[in-house]
Order: structure tokens, then C-alpha cells, then sequence
């Protein structure tokens, strides 16, 4: 049976990354399968969008007014995360207030079955999306975490301190808007964000995993790109932003230390205002190179989900030493490539990774992690054959629970179960 579906969510974009490419893939997936599915969507998105399906696919763009305007110019000079908080969040509902009005007046003349709003992942974060005229599914979430407790000298105070203002505020807030409260149906990744929820929800609580992997890409982007072969060393490869909480300066040490036992490089993927100061430490250890050569750490930037396939293709494990990682579609990525991963064991991984497929390493306190990244990267670079058994499992587990047309078939099941559970209800 097709269903009419309306996805909303302020981005639908791969070049935003995150969590911004789930209503890209819930909007592509569903429209091949024929689906009767539109999107509203902030304009930023715009230029990508009509690229990728056209001028006259059924998307409709909320644009920003000169006072959104002026709070991003404003936003620019505080910490991110303060900014994501503050700001940014009042930014985020005067754009779901536009979305909340299109979208009545969609459901209206079009006949729309359910709506999906599967961003922000924030389980705290209010939603405007009620009285809309049809059932709606917010999720999956993500979301309640911390840094572990040897890191939380990491978390500025200042940064702390506000975040910690707004969680105590999220109840109050989700009261004055209770799209969380009132929706048909609450997605969680984990049982982590299931406890993180408001008080007071009235729908059913499903746990399915936020992230997937579009695998027929990833898989013709390996055909495409040989390995490299009879490598005399063993490469290590980090992708993501170049910030604090990735953790990259304590990987960084720990390749200094495992790279005199065994021949090795580190490619670090990504862009960020950490990135200086990586490299600069870097360089005091007589690690930096332009290029990838043992013993050394190279630092490639931004780059485009392809290229970031085909340094996948290169490597030999992916490590992801992040302490407050609540996705981690990258590690998704590299076990969709086979490439076994070290992980913290906190946050995300977890969601992902076992010892069939992956390492991951406790985050005690910032001496004992770097030791435990370091003998989990000797550990990988000492045996082909392990290396080579868990990216095979790594491999199985994406196509048996994480490959985006899988999850679209789940998703579907919940948009026709939640439309029953909606039906019964007015009865």
C-alpha cells in the first residue's frame, strides 16, 4: 500500500554531514520506491537538492528573514556548543514554526498519511510539530550525553554550565510546545535516549538505530578504488571535525608511541579549529608529513564523501577516539568498506561495534585511553588475518542492520503501525 508522506526537518543535505543527511536518505529511498513523499526543508539546502532530484521534485524551502539573518552573524562568535543551545536553538523554531504552517496547509489539500521529522535528533529538544492534521513520527533520536567522567575537564565551564541551564529547561519547554509529548510515535537509538525523552510522552517508544549506510555507494565506490598492495606498513585513518571532543590529540599520542613498535602511518580526514594546533603537535613529535610515509601523520582536510571512500578503500582500521560521539556514521562507513574500527567505548560505537567487528577501548582517564588506543592499534597492525576476519564481520552487519534500504523497510512498517495505533485511537 503507498503511503502520502511529509517529511520535515531543517536540513536535507550530505554536504552538511550528521545528522542532516537523514532526511536526504528517508526522502530518496522513499520516492524510489514510489512513495508519495514531499519535503519541507530550510532554502540553504536548495542548491544541493535541485542537483540531486531535480527542479520539479516535490520539496518545499523555508527561507530566513533579516532577523534569522542577524542572529546567525551573531551566533558566529560564540563557542559552538553555546551557540547550538542559545541561538541556534531559537533559530531551529522560528524555522519549524514556518515549516509547522506549510505543512498544515500540505496535509490539508494533499491528503498527507503521516509526518516523519527525523531532525534534530535531540530527544530533549521541543518540537512544534503538533495539531498538524496527521499522526506523526519524530525520530530516530540521539542523544543524552555527557563526556565520560575522566574527560569532564574537557567540558568548559562557561560551555557547562549553559547546557546544563537548557537541559533543566527542556521540561518546561516541551510543555509550552509539545510536539515530543504529543507525537504518535517517539524513535530512540538506545536506551540512553529513551531515558533523556520529556516527562509526560504519550506516544509509543520504538528503539531503532539512528544512522544507516547508503551500501550500493560505498560498495561501487571499493569496486572502483583497489587497495593499495604489498604495503610495508599498516594504515590508520581518523575521519571527522577537528574539535575537542573527537579526541584526536590523545590519538595522536598514542600513534606516537605505537608507531616505534610497528611500521605504520595516520591519515587524519577532516577540517576544523583544532586542526593548527593538532599539527603543530604533531610536529613537535616529528610525526607531520605532507605526505603518507611511515611513522608519520599526514593531514588531508575536507573532503568529499567519495574521496573519504577511497582513503577508506586505502587504510587498514578506521579510529574514531571521540568521547562524546552520539552517531558515528563513520564508523558505519568504514565497516561498510570492511575496515575493522577502534572506538571509544562510550556514546554511539557502542551502538555499532562488538568484538567481532571492532575494539572498543575504555575511556578511563586520558593516560590509560591513550594506552588503550595504542594496544588496540598494535593489536590490529600485528595481524593481517584479524584484520582481515573482523572487516568481514564488520561487513555482514551493515548489509544484515544497517544499509539504508533496510532501514526504509522498517521505517515504512513504523509509518503503517503508527497510522493504525492513530485510526484506533479516534474510534
Amino acid at each position: 500500500m503507498s503511503l502520502s508522506i511529509l517529511i520535515i526537518a531543517e536540513h536535507a543535505s550530505l554536504g552538511y554531514g550528521g545528522e542532516a543527511a537523514l532526511a536526504l536518505h528517508y526522502f530518496r529511498i522513499l520516492s524510489e520506491r514510489g512513495q508519495k513523499v514531499k519535503l519541507i526543508v530550510h532554502e540553504r539546502t536548495r542548491d544541493e537538492l535541485t542537483r540531486r532530484f531535480g527542479k520539479d521534485a516535490s520539496i518545499e524551502y523555508v527561507s530566513d528573514t533579516p532577523f534569522v539573518r542577524a542572529l546567525w552573524r551573531f551566533s558566529r562568535h560564540l563557542p559552538q556548543r553555546i551557540s547550538s543551545f542559545t541561538i541556534g536553538y531559537l533559530m531551529r523554531l522560528i524555522t519549524q514554526r514556518k515549516q509547522t504552517i506549510m505543512a498544515r496547509e500540505l496535509i490539508a489539500r494533499d491528503s498527507i498519511d503521516i509526518v516523519h521529522s527525523p531532525m534534530p535528533v535531540s530527544p530533549r529538544e521541543p518540537s512544534l510539530l503538533y495539531n498538524l492534521g496527521a499522526p506523526v513520527v519524530i525520530g530516530p533520536m540521539n542523544g543524552g550525553m555527557n563526556y565520560p567522567p575522566g574527560f569532564r575537564e574537557r567540558d568548559q565551564q562557561l560551555e557547562s554550565a549553559f547546557i546544563k541551564a537548557g537541559r533543566n529547561m527542556s521540561d518546561l519547554l516541551n510543555q509550552v510546545f509539545p510536539g515530543k509529548r504529543r507525537a504518535q510515535t517517539l524513535l530512540v537509538a538506545n536506551e540512553r535516549t529513551r531515558r533523556a525523552l520529556p516527562s509526560g510522552v504519550t506516544g509509543e517508544v520504538i528503539q531503532i538505530a539512528e544512522n544507516g549506510v547508503d551500501l550500493k555507494l560505498w560498495r561501487t565506490i571499493a569496486r572502483q578504488n583497489s587497495p593499495k598492495g604489498n604495503s610495508t606498513h599498516v594504515r590508520f585513518i581518523f575521519m571527522g571535525r577537528l574539535i575537542p571532543l573527537k579526541g584526536v590529540d590523545l590519538l595522536l599520542k598514542a600513534f606516537h608511541s605505537a608507531s616505534k613498535k610497528i611500521p605504520m602511518s595516520l591519515s587524519i580526514i577532516g577540517d576544523g579549529p583544532e586542526r593548527e594546533n593538532l599539527e603543530k603537535s604533531a610536529e613537535l613529535k616529528n610525526l607531520l608529513s605532507s605526505k603518507e610515509e611511515v611513522g608519520k601523520v599526514t593531514f588531508a582536510g575536507w573532503r568529499s564523501q567519495t574521496e573519504c571512500a577511497q582513503y577508506l578503500v586505502s587504510s587498514d582500521s578506521l579510529v574514531l577516539p571521540s568521547l562524546m560521539e552520539c552517531g558515528g556514521t563513520v564508523v558505519l562507513e568504514a565497516m561498510a568498506m570492511a575496515r575493522p574500527v577502534i572506538a571509544t567505548d562510550w556514546g554511539g560505537p557502542q551502538d555499532y561495534l562488538d568484538p567481532s567487528c571492532g575494539i572498543l577501548v575504555p575511556p578511563t582517564e586520558p593516560e590509560q585511553f591513550v594506552q588503550g588506543l595504542e594496544t588496540a592499534m598494535l593489536k590490529l597492525a600485528s595481524s593481517k588475518d584479524l584484520r582481515e576476519q573482523m572487516g568481514k564481520a564488520a561487513a555482514k552487519k551493515i548489509e544484515t542492520t544497517f544499509d539504508w534500504d533496510i532501514k526504509v523497510d522498517k521505517m515504512l512498517e513504523i509509518y503503517r503501525r503508527s497510522l493504525k495505533k492513530a485510526s484506533n485511537k479516534k474510534k
